[in-house]
């Protein structure tokens, strides 16, 4: 197998596995009655160390402000957040999550691990190890990338001022 056809199957196995991690974690989620996007905001929320502003929340959930919004109201309505105005900034507001949140998301936490738990537990604990040393490589590299994309070739890369 060459090299293209074996990156084609690492990319196929790791998307059909992270499918079913995401699907088995859903099913777990599912009696809680949220959302995807409701379990990843209060997730997000929840490591926070200091309570988020709304445009945080956004930011690092990597969404536009307003669709936040949304699902703010929906975690509102259910009493797993509150907000508060920002003491600093009164035009800000600043997610806080309740007690029932933070239950939730004991919930949300133990469905997840239960879910990963089911999937990886064919390896043995080296093989999970070795699994973690590979893809922590592959996330590490990831930062890498980002920054090589986002540079603008110059002159000195051998690019001409017109791009050519």
């Amino acid at each position: 197998m060459d090299q293209e056809e074996s990156s084609a199957q690492l990319a196929d196995l790791f998307q059909r596995l992270t499918k079913r991690l995401r699907r088995a974690q859903l099913a777990r989620l599912a009696p809680l009655g949220l959302t995807p996007a409701q379990e990843r905001a209060l997730r997000v929320i929840t490591r926070s160390d200091e309570p988020l502003r709304m445009t945080e929340l956004a930011d690092r959930l990597g969404v536009v402000p307003r669709s936040v919004t949304t699902v703010i109201d929906s975690l509102e309505e259910a009493g797993l957040v509150r907000r508060a105005v920002d003491p600093v900034n009164r035009r800000a507001i600043r997610l806080h999550l309740t007690d029932a949140g933070l239950a939730v998301w004991e919930e949300m936490r133990q469905a997840r691990r239960q879910a990963s738990e089911d999937l990886f537990a064919p390896l043995t604990p080296g093989q999970r190890r070795s699994l973690v040393d590979l893809l922590s490589v592959l996330d590490d590299a990831k930062g890498d990338r980002r920054a090589e994309a986002r540079r603008q070739p110059t002159p000195s890369d051998g690019w001409a001022a017109s791009g050519t």
